[in-house]
């Protein structure tokens, strides 16, 4: 993988732009699968997501960016999934996710970090869920 001097990769970018979109709800009826399918959950009709998550990987190695972090009980780990939050020319902000082993379902940590996406090889979307934002 190489990294963009000056671009930012423009397929990371359109794929992170449909996901936030839909996370707002602000998306219409088009047709895709994957990471760009037009609504969150397994089914359109499905209300009770609003997160999907995903792992960004550095385009210099081809290891998924990762992060460190503190909850409020002082308990520390290091996560590699994120919810996108907002774009910024070639820049997202993400919140760090973590999965939490006892219900099997990805939590907010609350902390966030930017990302250059000039330093993004690839994108990995994982299955939605729903994460509580508070």
């Amino acid at each position: 993988m190489n990294c963009s001097e000056n671009n930012c990769s423009s397929c990371i970018f359109d794929i992170l732009k449909k996901i936030l979109i839909l996370q707002k709800r602000e998306f219409n009826q088009e047709n895709f699968v994957g990471c760009d399918k037009p609504f969150l959950g397994p089914t359109l009709t499905s209300v009770c997501y609003n997160t999907r998550p995903i792992e960004l990987y550095n385009c210099s190695n081809g290891n998924p960016w990762s992060f460190n972090y503190t909850l409020d009980d002082g308990t520390e780990g290091i996560s590699n999934v994120f919810r996108i939050e907002s774009l910024d020319d070639c820049c997202c902000t993400c919140r760090l996710l973590y999965l939490n082993t006892e219900s099997n379902q990805y939590t907010s940590t609350g902390q966030f970090v930017t990302i250059d996406l000039k330093c993004c090889g690839a994108i990995r979307c994982l299955t939605d869920t729903y994460v509580d934002l508070c």
